[in-house]
């Protein structure tokens, strides 16, 4: 169940940080309304890196049609 909770709470942030652990991010809402999502920096590393990852795969399929290697000429022939 997510932890979500109103900005307002922040004022005791001591709180509210101890309630953060690796996979239960805390949601903080303002006006009712999701706002900033609070996640254990190795979880945010870990996040980060697949985003970088995914990135830099997407990157490759895009120039892999205009940019064709020996192998990849090889591996289309079998």
């Amino acid at each position: 169940m997510p932890n979500i909770k109103p900005l307002t709470d922040l004022k005791n942030y001591a709180a509210v940080l101890q309630e953060i652990t690796e996979g239960e991010p805390v949601f903080l809402t303002e006006d009712g309304r999701g706002k900033y999502a609070i996640i254990d920096i190795n979880e945010y590393e870990t996040l980060r890196a697949a985003y970088q990852l995914m990135a830099s795969i997407a990157k490759g399929k895009l120039s892999g049609p205009e940019k064709k290697s020996a192998a990849s000429d090889d591996a289309e022939k079998e």
